[in-house]
């Protein structure tokens, strides 16, 4: 949930980028090399959001965590390693895999001894603290606060992508809240982020919560082409199916 797209001049980062953008995390990830400790957590990386995304590749991302956490040794590389292990414990519980909830605090909590403060890796902690907060602990006082500490980090470090999951989850709180204004420019400003970027797979779900708080006929305008870009990436992110299930006519609504 990091990165810059494809800015820069390192070819093999432009590559991979392109490739995770399209959900093709197997493809980018076997572009790096797993026997250096920054490019196995980089692998790592992908495969964990590969679980999140697919719902899928478990095990895969298991392997190249452990070869990450086998590798690190300064304090940032066990941190970062940290916060991917609780990342993908996060992941599991929420798809209902398997509940490793205690699991994912406690290596997010490890990962915050480690991780300084002002630090970019610190910025990507606080905002999957957050998650925890929102998701398993359904504390939204403590979720909001984590992603405006993400929010402020990732700002600070010129992290985009990280921009846009920050907005996107303060514009979900402010939505859940009755604050339809709040959350249609949060909304908005993450859509804007990862159009820029190029970052497909997440521009689907960032047109379906647009859409969300926009009136007809935009709405539908909306939520029709983020059913096109799902389609065309086979069915990716899983969990985005729900949301832009047609309601079947003549269906009682609640």
């Amino acid at each position: 949930m990091s990165g810059k797209g494809t800015t820069g001049d390192d070819p093999l980062q432009t590559a991979v980028w392109r490739l995770r953008s399209r959900a093709c995390w197997a493809d980018a990830a076997a572009l790096l090399p797993p026997d250096r400790p920054a490019p196995a957590l980089q692998r790592a990386a992908l495969l964990v959001e590969r679980c999140l995304y697919t719902e899928r590749g478990w095990e895969e991302a298991e392997d190249a965590l452990r070869t990450a956490e086998a590798l690190a040794h300064s304090d940032d590389e066990r941190g970062a390693a940290a916060c991917e292990r609780g990342q993908l414990a996060y992941t599991a519980t929420l798809h209902g895999v398997r509940d490793r909830a205690d699991e994912a605090r406690a290596a997010l909590g490890r990962a915050a001894a480690l991780v300084p403060p002002g630090t970019p890796g610190r910025a990507l902690l606080d905002f999957r603290r957050g998650l925890i907060a929102e998701n398993l602990t359904r504390s939204t006082q403590a979720a909001r606060a984590a992603y405006r500490r993400a929010h402020a980090g990732a700002a600070a470090h010129a992290d985009p992508l990280l921009l846009s999951f920050t907005w996107r989850h303060l514009a979900g709180l402010s939505l859940r809240e009755g604050e339809l204004a709040d959350a249609r420019h949060g909304f908005a400003e993450s859509l804007r982020i990862r159009e820029e970027l190029g970052y497909l797979v997440g521009t689907a779900p960032a047109l379906a919560s647009l859409a969300d708080t926009e009136d007809e006929p935009e709405a539908s305008r909306l939520r029709e082409e983020a059913r096109r870009l799902f389609r065309l990436l086979g069915g990716v992110p899983t969990w985005l199916s729900r949301q832009l299930t047609p309601p079947t006519p003549g269906a009682a609504t609640a």
